[in-house]
């Protein structure tokens, strides 16, 4: 009934690992019901909302008429509030609970795509539909990741979060192609959809069974919190992972927000489309078979691994050619993989706060670091341009990523005694 399933119970130690490793592949307990009802509930968020708003430039410019100019700082606003307002889920969810913080999170973004359908023909409802959306978003995602491990022991950690990430991608793999005939013939009967599609999978959440943070006078509620106390808040090596989150994002979207204006022109359309499409499925099978070797990684050994898998990804894509670049997005996929899973580890093993406060917290470090990518990545790929050589943006992006673990390790706390292998497994 609950996430927590033999916590106490005889013969509880063969799923908890005893020592603290991470159980070998076939000693996983199976995940609960309400764990696959999430991953599920997942990737059938993001394929709604995939489904729409990539195209949502397109609408508010040819179908409501909006100026760029606009339609850029509408989309910038809706970003702001869809990553920085993850530092408002803590506090959220400490207050009403996480399985109505999901629910609170789900009536608004059910609300966002049904309020599209008028919107259609008027700018400012379509606004503040999207507007709506990115205020559900900002408060799902903590939640979400917070009732999934939930109860959960630290070894189990990185399978659940890696699951879940599995999950969200493969929804956002597939959103946009499945959306692509409605798009622009049909998008009422696209919004339509998704609205439905929210509406059910909202209902499923309201029959989960209480977490402890919605059962505070629960005494099972104490579970959590042992099972985090004897790492939270320990001393750990490495620098802070809400920092170490904003520079691997900053680092990554290079990637994301350049790579069509660079492989297009130089590859097509068509290529690009399914760079992006093997670097989905890539995600998608990679990240659960990969999770528990990063686990085992100490934080300085993941930061090398990370950015150096980033840093000879952009390499590759700057030798440019169809292998350079598809070669550049399997290796950033790895430093994907490697970076965003550990620092969420790392963030909750060094915090004492609950989950959901420090998956917000995360979110605000990414959009942080989003943000920074690209106020700094127009300027550099326009100055890489003008000096006829796009290829100097990658190498420009490559030296950073080789200098960023360079710079994070040059300031690691002076209280460590156990050395660099604290918290490797």
């Amino acid at each position: 009934m609950s996430l927590r399933r033999t916590d106490g119970a005889p013969g509880a130690g063969a799923d908890r690992g005893g020592t603290g490793r991470a159980p070998g592949r076939r000693g996983h307990p199976p995940l609960t019901g309400p764990q696959r009802f999430l991953l599920g509930g997942s990737f059938l968020i993001t394929l709604g909302s995939f489904a729409v708003l990539p195209y949502m430039s397109v609408l508010l410019h040819q179908r409501l008429g909006l100026g760029l100019g606009t339609v850029g700082f509408v989309l910038a606003v809706a970003s702001l509030i869809q990553f920085a307002g993850g530092a408002v889920a803590g506090p959220v969810t400490g207050r009403i609970g996480l399985r109505r913080a999901m629910l609170l999170a789900l009536g608004l973004r059910t609300a966002g795509f049904a309020a599209f359908v008028p919107g259609l023909t008027s700018p400012v409802l379509a606004v503040g539909a999207l507007l709506l959306v990115s205020a559900g978003a900002a408060l799902y995602l903590p939640a979400n990741k917070a009732y999934l491990v939930e109860g959960a022991p630290e070894a189990r950690r990185p399978r659940l979060l890696s699951a879940s990430g599995s999950a969200f991608n493969a929804g956002m793999a597939l959103g946009p192609p499945a959306a692509a005939p409605l798009v622009m013939g049909s998008p009422g009967v696209l919004f339509s959809c998704v609205t439905v599609l929210f509406a059910l999978v909202g209902a499923g959440h309201a029959l989960l069974p209480a977490g402890a943070a919605d059962r505070p006078a629960d005494g099972s509620s104490a579970a959590p919190a042992a099972d985090r106390a004897p790492e939270a808040g320990a001393p750990r090596p490495g620098p802070s992972p809400f920092v170490v989150t904003v520079l691997s994002v900053y680092a990554f979207m290079f990637f994301q927000h350049y790579l069509a204006l660079y492989a297009v022109p130089r590859t097509s359309a068509a290529f690009y489309g399914a760079v992006l499409t093997g670097y989905a499925a890539l995600l998608v099978v990679a990240q659960p078979l990969l999770a528990e070797r990063v686990a085992a990684l100490g934080y300085p050994a993941a930061l090398r691994w990370g950015f150096g898998a980033m840093a000879a990804g952009m390499a590759a894509i700057g030798a440019g050619g169809h292998v350079g670049i598809a070669a550049g997005g399997a290796l950033l996929c790895l430093g994907e993989i490697v970076l965003f899973l550990k620092n969420d580890l790392e963030a909750l093993a060094r915090s004492s706060a609950a989950p959901a406060s420090v998956f917000g917290r995360q979110r605000l470090a990414a959009g942080i670091g989003a943000f920074a990518s690209g106020v700094v990545g127009g300027q550099l790929y326009g100055a890489a341009e003008s000096a006829g050589s796009a290829r100097a943006f990658w190498a420009a992006v490559c030296l950073q990523c080789l200098l960023l673990p360079v710079f994070l390790l040059r300031r690691r706390p002076a209280r460590d005694p156990e050395g660099s292998r604290a918290g490797a497994g």
